[in-house]
């Protein structure tokens, strides 16, 4: 009897020493998995601040080209770049660099780096001129009956013509009887394309009609400074040659009488341009004429502009913030390009535009024709109203 209870004691620790052996490699097990884990996260943490690091650079290298393009400054030659650019307050870096790619744009790769961890981001920017659509229009927008917008000078690749509003009103796009439109219309953010745009009798679309993915951003145009700091010339109201860059307080042309463009010329009115009956601003072949607005355009009847090259380039025509109003009266027909977007636009019966039109609000009355010239696609880093359009995005 005493035999077996000395057994029974002594096969206790043997069970004793399984139990901790198994408890041990429990524990090494739990906390292996633990260290593990710990890594993971400190590598996933790493990973995410090294892309915010990333994401920091690219919106840097954006705002560098934005700011070269607003000053007009852009070098393809000197585009931005950096080194190893550590954040505030943080010990994250990155570095980024621009170039220019084969077809026109510009490749923009940054990598952020966070303990030890890279992570690359990239985008590619085109740069678009404010003459992407054929008409677009904040507002309202209102083709009369007969009225036609189609398109020229255009290649095969290219991106469909298409006129637009940022509106989603009902009827912000109206097409009357017999309107016919040779391309896509575009409505606002959220639009219903069945509500925003209205269709009268035997009116064509020959597109599609889309919902804009984002609002079209209209710039804001300024004067250039060399062209402000001028002395005013004051009001022009008789014939007259011009053939150099000038400032005048205002156009008040007094019926028949005519202003000739014999020069690349840039003027600023900073007051209204008036165009008396039969009264012409004539653009001489080999001339061009780019005109900054302060005020409001009045071309009463059978008055013109008109442009002598038929190159809708060498005419082009900037509204600035306070230009509100412009009105074009019967059978006028004009070469250029009009960019407005703070100006209510009225086009009378039977005029013809071969150019672009960018305004507030349109409203284009019976048998009047938009030719939309789709080189005005075409832009200079010294041109107005340019914005960079992101047109890829990566991550690596």
């Amino acid at each position: 009897m005493k035999l077996l209870r000395l057994t029974r004691k002594g096969a206790a620790l043997p069970l004793a020493m399984v139990a901790v052996m198994l408890l041990l490699a429990m524990g090494v097990g739990l906390l292996n998995l633990g260290v593990t884990a710990r890594i993971q996260a400190i590598r996933a943490s790493s990973a995410a601040a090294a892309r915010s690091a990333a994401d920091s650079g690219l919106e840097m290298a954006m705002f560098q080209m934005d700011r070269q393009l607003l000053a007009k400054s852009l070098d393809d030659d000197n585009l931005p770049q950096a080194v190893r650019q550590a954040l505030p307050n943080c010990n994250l870096v990155y570095s980024y660099t621009v170039r220019q790619n084969d077809g026109g744009g510009y490749d923009i790769e940054c990598t952020g780096t966070a303990g030890g961890r890279e992570k690359v981001v990239g985008c590619t920017l085109e740069c678009r001129g404010p003459f992407e659509y054929a008409i677009f229009s904040k507002g309202a927008m209102e083709l009369k009956n007969s009225c036609k917008v189609d398109w020229y000078n255009y290649d095969e690749d290219d991106r469909p013509m298409q006129i637009g509003t940022n509106s989603i009103a009902a009827g912000a796009v109206t097409l009357k009887n017999s309107a016919y439109v040779n391309g896509d219309v575009v409505v606002g953010v959220g639009g219903d394309p069945d509500v925003a745009v209205s269709q009268g009798g035997s009116s064509d679309i020959t597109g599609d009609i889309l919902v804009a993915p984002e609002e079209h951003e209209l710039p804001e145009v300024t004067v250039p400074e060399w062209l402000d700091l001028l002395p005013s010339s004051g009001i022009l109201k008789n014939d007259t040659t011009i053939s150099s860059s000038a400032k005048y307080s205002g156009i008040d042309l007094k019926n028949s009488k005519t202003i000739e463009i014999t020069g690349d010329v840039v003027l600023y009115v900073e007051g209204d341009i008036i165009l008396g009956n039969s009264a012409d601003i004539e653009i001489a072949e080999g001339a061009s004429l780019t005109l900054y607005v302060g005020g409001n355009i009045e071309q009463k009847n059978s008055s013109s502009i008109n442009n002598k090259t038929k190159d809708p380039k060498s005419l082009k025509i900037y509204g600035l913030d306070s230009c509100q109003n412009m009105d074009f009266k019967n059978r006028s027909e004009m070469y250029g390009a009009i960019y407005a977007p703070n100006a209510d636009v009225v086009m009378h019966n039977s005029n013809k535009t071969y150019g672009a039109i960018v305004v507030k609000s349109l409203e284009w009355k019976n048998s009047s024709e938009l030719h939309y010239d789709a080189s005005l696609r075409d832009v200079e880093a010294d041109d107005d109203a340019l914005q960079f359009v992101m047109t890829n995005w990566y991550e690596q």
